[in-house]
């Protein structure tokens, strides 16, 4: 997979929930300044959790904005079968029942899946459980993660 063209691809996802954030912030502000919230009594609390609302909004946007930043200044590594994982290596997984699954290990954004390529790949941060275990792995390296009282088990199985 072309990583350049991944990396734009992520880029374009977050674009679209940036502004997706943009639109909710608008009408976390237009709700907490319509006429119909000002308070009646000093125990009406709409306008207060509708500008509390408007605020963490608009910070969900920052965050946003410094997502795009951090992968337009990515730089595109490219990694060698022999190399260890870190940020902006393209690694495939697979579980105990042979399912396939792509991670891009990213600066940000982990939870975010993009498709390229007709592939579906998802964002990984080193903050997550999995990306911590991923960190400093090589091709045929396993890894085991104990979630929720489950033992999940993934070998690494290429590295891009």
């Amino acid at each position: 997979m072309d990583k350049q063209i991944l990396i734009n691809a992520i880029i374009e996802q977050l674009e679209k929930i940036h502004q997706v954030a943009l639109s909710a912030t608008q009408t976390a502000i237009d709700a907490a300044t319509d006429d119909e919230t000002v308070p009646e009594h000093k125990y009406d609390t709409l306008a207060l959790e509708a500008s509390y609302l408007a605020h963490g909004q608009a910070l969900r946007v920052q965050e946003c904005e410094s997502d795009i930043q951090q992968y337009k200044r990515l730089p595109v590594r490219v990694f060698e079968l022999i190399d260890n994982v870190k940020i902006g290596a393209l690694v495939e997984l697979i579980d105990e029942k042979d399912r396939r699954f792509l991670f891009f290990m990213g600066p940000c954004a982990g939870g975010v899946t993009v498709e390229c390529q007709g592939k579906e790949v998802s964002l990984l941060t080193s903050k997550a459980p999995l990306g911590t275990a991923l960190l400093g792995k090589q091709v045929g390296d396993e890894i085991s993660l104990n979630i929720a009282g489950k033992q999940i088990w993934y070998e690494l199985v290429h590295i891009s």
